[in-house]
């Protein structure tokens, strides 16, 4: 099985029409039809990028020829932790993506050992799950600094008086 890379290469260069799209686009198409969870997960693993990149994992999870690619999420879960050699990091995300795909009990400890930037990841995907962020407009949400109220799209500034 022949992958592409994940990341794309230099800007501005298109694909010639022999060659396949980067895997990453082609994921990212086919979780556009999928759940929001297996949305959140895909977008998760592109983003984070080093787990993804690794030819074992791409093995494992990912189902790809010419016509189709798509995350075989049960194999992969049944057997990544017997099948790869996974640092503690590594474990703890593709633990925490694979509960965002489809949800189950994770133990939170597992977040510990993520790191600042695989932990921005899984909480971007988590965030995912709730849906998108409620409008300025909605109906009892606070709106001041928006529209034709004073301000006129700013937020009023606050101040805080200090310790006297």
């Amino acid at each position: 099985m022949t992958h592409r890379p994940v990341l794309p290469g230099p800007a501005g260069t298109a694909p010639s029409r022999n060659e396949t799209p980067l895997l990453s686009d082609r994921l990212t198409e086919w979780a556009r039809t999928r759940g929001v969870g297996e949305r959140a997960a895909v977008a998760a693993l592109i983003e984070e990028g080093d787990v993804l990149a690794r030819g074992d994992v791409r093995d494992l999870l990912v189902v790809e020829n010419r016509a189709f690619v798509f995350c075989d999420w049960s194999r992969f879960e049944a057997r990544y932790r017997c099948s790869l050699v996974l640092d503690e990091g590594e474990d703890a995300f593709l633990t925490l993506v694979l509960a965002t795909a489809f949800p189950r009990l994770v133990p939170l400890w597992k977040v510990e050992v993520l790191g600042e930037r695989r932990l921005g990841v899984v909480l971007r995907a988590l965030a995912c799950l709730g849906g998108p962020p409620p409008s300025p407009w909605e109906p009892g949400h606070d709106v001041r600094g928006y529209g034709d109220r004073p301000g006129r799209g700013r937020r009023e500034r606050v101040v805080v008086p200090g310790p006297r």
